[in-house]
């Protein structure tokens, strides 16, 4: 790999989950870190205070195990993807921004948030996922089925408009009745990644 390393010999590694794909730290590695995390599999900086080689984890344990290295487009910047062993920050935190490493799935996990929010609410006068919740997760179960015999008809159909419509539909209902069950998305993605291997 060619790296372009600056006028002191350093070069910025983003450091990235492979799962999450959420950015946990900012470090500089010289040419001896590179090598030294190729050879170790564990991610090895520079330390521009301590003036060494500073593999992270080596005192807390909280290593960085390396799953990939890429350069950017003008090989002046690499993007690590690791499996981080706890916490990656000095102060504790998931990340250096102290924000939560924890997979996202976009607006869907908006919208998980948001059932969870209403069903503890319990404001079934204004809120319909609350109304839903409270009926039993029977009704729940069975709004899902209604809206899968919707989508089905629509698949069958030649408006597109009304299949998307049923479509999101049918993933808001099962969402509600993954939550009913005390599951999230995260848990069918490990299920389906269990069936991948």
């Amino acid at each position: 790999m060619k790296i372009k390393y600056d006028d002191k010999g350093l070069v910025p590694a983003i450091i990235q989950d492979a799962t999450t794909k959420s950015v946990l730290m900012l470090g500089y590695m010289n040419d001896k870190a590179y090598k030294k995390t190729i050879e170790t599999k564990k991610v090895t900086f520079f330390s521009r205070s301590k003036k060494r080689l500073w593999t992270k984890g080596e005192e807390s344990g909280n290593f960085l195990n390396l799953v990939d290295i890429k350069n950017d487009c003008d090989n002046d910047s690499l993007l690590i993807a690791v499996n981080p062993v706890g916490p990656t920050c000095h102060t504790g935190s998931d990340t250096c921004w102290k924000q939560e490493n924890k997979s996202s799935y976009g607006f869907f996990s908006t919208l998980e948030d948001i059932i969870a929010e209403r069903v503890a609410n319990k404001d079934t006068a204004k809120s319909y996922v609350a109304s839903l919740f409270s009926k039993g997760i029977n009704k729940v179960a069975q709004k899902v089925g209604e809206e899968a015999v919707e989508t089905v008809i629509e698949a069958m159909d030649d408006n597109n408009e009304l299949f998307l419509y049923e479509s999101a539909d049918l993933l808001f209902h099962y969402l509600m009745l993954l939550q009913a069950k005390g599951f999230l998305l995260k848990d069918i993605e490990e299920e389906l990644k269990g069936r991948h291997k």
